[in-house]
């Protein structure tokens, strides 16, 4: 089964570093039958381009602003972002949720910005360990869900595809202890996000849109994570730092 197959490297390597990387990468994709996206930091997407525009791996932005121009210094815009050839953005990730205390308002204006430049949306969604202790995962991500999407048009859909990143999980390489994430645990998330999405569009847009897993996917586990049919790929943070292990989670077969 093709999976999509998404590398967040964060702020991590320089431009020169991620030369080496995308060479590598671009090379070892080949044959693969998945959807590879490789997202490195904004000074990275001209090597980007000037590497991987040829190749079976796709690339996108980490973040970027919700204005289209002006002054906003330190900003990104998308046009920026798509001039320099970026098919996706990663929009609502946990980071900049609570690092960079970005609101839902915000990462909605966000949305609508990249889907009106062409950009394709990598939207995370999430609760805390404190969400989950108090047994509110499915109506806080419900919540994130609603406000996020709020305003887009169905057919805008197409261009949206949901992470799920519980962010209690993230680091802890866990998949079937007590303390970290079971596959029962992703499935029914993945069934609260489709039905969410049903009651907010329709049956069909439930059933077409692209759901991922991001928490913690490493070497360790990615095989009994990605086998999971009700998942579609996977965001993958840490482990995506080594190239050659990137590589192996992308070219399985799934």
């Amino acid at each position: 089964m093709k999976k999509l197959i998404v590398a967040n490297l964060k702020m991590n390597t320089t431009p020169s570093e991620f030369k080496t990387y995308a060479m590598t990468i671009a090379t070892k994709a080949k044959g693969s039958k998945n959807n590879i996206v490789v997202c490195p930091p904004f000074t990275h997407l001209a090597v980007a381009k000037e590497i991987l525009t040829s190749s079976k791996v796709s690339y996108g932005a980490q973040n970027m602003s919700a204005e289209e121009e002006g002054s906003f210094t330190g900003e990104v815009s998308a046009k920026m972002v798509k001039d320099l050839g970026a098919e996706y953005v990663i929009l609502g990730h946990s980071d900049v949720r609570n690092k960079f205390k970005e609101t839902d308002k915000l990462i909605n204006r966000k949305i609508k910005t990249a889907l009106a430049n062409g950009i394709k949306v990598i939207l995370c969604v999430g609760e805390s360990l404190q969400t989950r202790e108090s047994k509110q995962t499915q109506n806080f991500v419900r919540k994130q869900l609603d406000d996020d999407l709020k305003g887009i048009y169905e057919n805008e859909l197409e261009g949206v595809i949901i992470a799920y990143e519980p962010v209690w999980a993230i680091s802890t390489n866990k998949t079937s202890s007590s303390k970290g994430i079971t596959n029962k645990d992703i499935s029914k998330m993945v069934e609260v996000i489709r039905k969410e999405i049903e009651a907010q569009f329709s049956a069909k847009a439930a059933k077409k849109i692209t759901v991922l897993y991001g928490g913690s996917v490493g070497l360790n586990n990615y095989k009994k994570i990605l086998s999971n049919e009700s998942i579609d790929g996977a965001l993958i943070g840490a482990a995506s730092l080594d190239v050659d292990a990137f590589s192996v989670i992308a070219r399985e077969n799934y």
